[in-house]
């Protein structure tokens, strides 16, 4: 009995695995719930989906576009310390284009396109979301609306977002970089694998500022004070000239700096003539 059990419980193992991976689906048969909401029950989803509604402030589509947007994990592969990517980080269309997006998931696992910040009068919750659990593909619409402005685009399901899924979508010329895109931006807390003992940013900047102002002026409390006010400022301003000058050439940035204390020093003696002439009238 024992003997026939197991052969028969090997057969099945043999004939239909248990854990076979999913097939690749095309979920275009799904249910309309209203207000661009389409689902199925295979793991299929697409919310806020709008194929003919112009936002406010679009006279007419400006362009039609499609795109097919890739998700899994061998995108992240180019990006070390990431585990989850989109096969591209950066989109940009013109404001009122009318986009059709077709997202492909390659893993196993659920994956998300989601954008936020849309106008909510017409897109329900302000949001624009593509859904594929496992391998397959959905396809979803929506119209942007006008102006120049930068959305995230990223997955929402836990820590995907954060292990590198996510990307930036500009409409018109957008309106900021936003931090942290692989391959586009620069990550705004860097991975420290080091085995010394961890300091908060604050401790390493007031360390460092008070080991350098030693070095330069010693003891002199005025001087000190000036030095650590430069420093303080050279710090908080060095992101935003980081990205200021990004991918500008050393004579580019050197021509920058002398136009903008040429601007500076035309606006303090503006400042300057109008207080002698504010003086003159009063006397």
């Amino acid at each position: 009995m024992i003997n026939q059990l197991s052969i028969a419980t090997l057969a099945l193992a043999l004939s239909a695995p248990v854990f076979a991976e999913k097939e690749f689906e095309d979920h275009n048969r799904m249910m309309d719930h209203g207000d661009g909401h389409l689902m199925d029950a295979t793991g299929g989803m697409v919310m806020g989906q709008n194929t003919d509604v112009l936002p406010g402030g679009c006279s007419r589509i400006a362009a039609t576009k499609e795109i097919t947007v890739h998700a899994g994990h061998k995108y992240a592969e180019k990006f070390p310390g990431r585990m989850f990517a989109f096969d591209v980080q950066e989109y940009q269309f013109e404001p009122c284009t009318k986009l059709t997006v077709n997202f492909v998931n390659d893993d196993e696992v659920r994956h998300q396109w989601m954008m936020h910040g849309l106008p909510k009068y017409l897109y329900p919750k302000g949001m624009f979301h593509l859904e594929v659990t496992g391998p397959g593909k959905v396809t979803g619409t929506l119209i942007f609306p006008p102006g120049d402005k930068t959305y995230l685009v990223h997955c929402d399901i836990a820590q995907h977002m954060e292990k590198g899924m996510k990307g930036q979508l500009k409409i018109g010329k957008g309106d900021a970089e936003l931090p942290s895109i692989p391959g586009v931006s620069a990550y705004v807390i860097q991975d420290d694998y080091s085995d010394s003992k961890s300091e908060s940013i604050t401790e390493t900047v007031v360390a460092e500022i008070t080991e350098m102002k030693k070095k330069v002026v010693g003891n002199n409390s005025f001087f000190s004070g000036l030095t650590v006010i430069g420093l303080a400022i050279g710090l908080i301003l060095a992101p935003l000239l980081t990205r200021k000058f990004k991918n500008m050439s050393p004579a580019e940035v050197i021509t920058y700096l002398f136009d903008a204390v040429r601007n500076v020093i035309d606006i303090f003696a503006k400042v300057i003539s109008w207080i002698i002439g504010l003086v003159k009238n009063r006397f």
